[in-house]
């Protein structure tokens, strides 16, 4: 941001772009936390303050313990989806693995390094993607144990 006088390292691409990330998933995540809050039913509050538990150990021992369970899964897929923005803002920054196998194919005029980025983007993938689908089918199976039908 040389108009705004500030020098290196204040306008350096991958401080900016590290910033618009923690700014964007930092607000994700906060949704995601707020939203599994307000998915655990009033009813658990209220049984807790009929117990006498106060609004701290409400929240400590009754309510986040459930808001938690059920923020696993979307905070899963917001990780994929950090995996996924962290590629662009290489664009801008340092050097990430698909960048690196675009320079190595143009240095040796060999398109291995794609396939071998690639892999390892599906070895961080699949194995995040199967334990998302493993926590939700574990939640579904919970609840559904849990209804009075």
């Amino acid at each position: 941001m040389p108009g705004v006088g500030l020098e290196r390292p204040f306008n350096s691409p991958l401080l900016w772009g590290s910033v618009a990330l923690v700014l964007t998933y930092g607000a994700y995540i906060a949704e995601v936390f707020r939203a599994g809050i307000d998915s655990v039913h009033e009813s658990q509050r209220a049984a807790s303050r009929s117990l006498g538990l106060s609004n701290s150990q409400t929240m400590r021992f009754v309510i986040l313990p459930q808001a938690i369970r059920r923020v696993v899964p979307p905070l899963m897929n917001d990780l994929v989806s950090l995996q996924k923005d962290v590629a662009l803002v290489s664009l801008i920054g340092p050097i990430e693995i698909l960048r690196q196998a675009n320079i190595d194919k143009a240095k040796f005029a060999n398109f291995t390094p794609y396939i071998g980025a690639a892999i390892i983007f599906l070895m961080i993938t699949i194995p995040l993607t199967r334990t998302t689908d493993y926590l939700l089918a574990r939640e579904r199976k919970r609840t559904s144990a849990t209804r009075v039908r």
